[in-house]
């Protein structure tokens, strides 16, 4: 019983700290393709903080690709006037891995 107890203990820790690397790649992937720049994590720059993002697209099934497009094809009104320059230069692989990781944020 120990044993086992021991084990789920072991794999839930190596899945969290798989989890954190994860994220922490995701955003330097974020940093990389300077979406930093304008977005923080938690506080607002130029842009929302992307906390706010993922608060206003919770529960919401076609969030990811609609924010992929909008970071590919940039956009305007949703968050003010301020428009979000197109990014089409970043590779979409790129993009769904940041928009995920936005959209994980609590």
């Amino acid at each position: 019983m120990m044993n086992k107890l021991m084990m789920t203990a072991t794999t839930a820790a190596l899945l969290a700290m798989s989890a954190g690397a994860t994220a922490a790649d995701e955003m330097a992937l974020a940093q990389k393709n300077a979406c930093m720049s304008c977005h923080g994590v938690d506080k607002k720059i130029v842009g929302p903080a992307f906390k706010e993002v993922a608060k206003k697209y919770a529960g919401d099934k076609g969030a990811e690709d609609k924010l992929v497009a909008k970071v590919k094809a940039g956009g305007k009104g949703v968050w003010g006037q301020i428009p979000m320059p197109p990014n089409p230069q970043v590779k979409d692989e790129d993009v769904h891995k940041i928009v995920a990781w936005v959209l994980s944020l609590k």
